[in-house]
């Protein structure tokens, strides 16, 4: 459409499906999964406006089912933490932030976990460590008309994935994660709660649909090395 000649085109596939997963982020977060105890974990990544209310809300129906569950709440954008902290207080659910949590831990201190419902991710590089803490994630952008964010990062953990109806960013990998049955789209948080109910209850779908979504991943990799094989290709040409 470009205009760019046919033969100089060559599509090479989705360059975040080779993304390198960090194993000690990943390991950081299962540790301090445990610190929570022995419950069901699920996570809201990458929020937006409007999407902490839905999962709060999401997560109020959840715990009436099951009293024990945790939601990871991580906003997308740092200047918004205090604001998404003040929803968790107002919920009525039992909260903890990851800054107050880091800092009471460098003094030495060692706060009661086991209580709380909420965890918000209020820190900046860490989204890798949130994941490792989850059973189940939902990736924001994608109730509120943002376009969705990247799907194929919990999806590499071996984690079912929900999202909602605006995903226009990632269309490809919606389509085949929802194809793999890897995924599930949400139209709002009544239909989140369902969805999020049904998976904690039922592990094994939990890991059915979290195996497939990382066989997808694996089995779609390769796209740098085809691209590097190009690039190589036309170095002598440049020279």
């Amino acid at each position: 459409t470009l205009g760019a000649a046919r033969e100089r085109v060559r599509v090479i596939g989705n360059l975040k499906f080779d993304m390198a997963l960090p194993e000690a982020s990943i390991d950081d977060g299962a540790r301090l999964r445990a610190r929570f105890g022995s419950r069901p974990v699920w996570i809201a990544a990458s929020t937006h406006d409007g999407e902490e209310e839905a999962a709060l809300s999401a997560h109020a129906a959840v715990v009436e089912l099951q009293p024990d569950a945790l939601l990871v709440l991580v906003p997308r954008h740092p200047q918004r933490f205090d604001a998404v902290w003040s929803l968790i207080e107002d919920s009525g659910l039992a909260g903890e932030r990851r800054s107050r949590l880091a800092a009471l831990d460098k003094s030495g201190h060692t706060p009661a976990l086991a209580e709380t419902q909420v965890f918000l991710g209020d820190s900046m590089g860490e989204m890798f460590l949130y994941l490792g803490m989850a059973d189940v994630a939902f990736v924001g952008g994608s109730l509120v008309p943002i376009g969705g964010h990247n799907v194929l990062e919990p999806a590499a953990l071996g984690l079912p994935v929900l999202f909602g109806p605006h995903m226009h960013n990632f269309v490809a990998a919606r389509e085949l994660l929802l194809e793999k049955v890897a995924a599930v789209e949400v139209a709002d948080a009544a239909q989140l709660a369902e969805e999020l109910a049904v998976l904690l209850a039922h592990p094994e779908r939990c890991q059915a649909m979290g195996a497939a979504g990382e066989a997808t991943v694996v089995g779609n990799r390769g796209a740098l090395k085809r691209l590097l094989t190009i690039i190589e290709a036309q170095v002598p040409a440049c020279a």
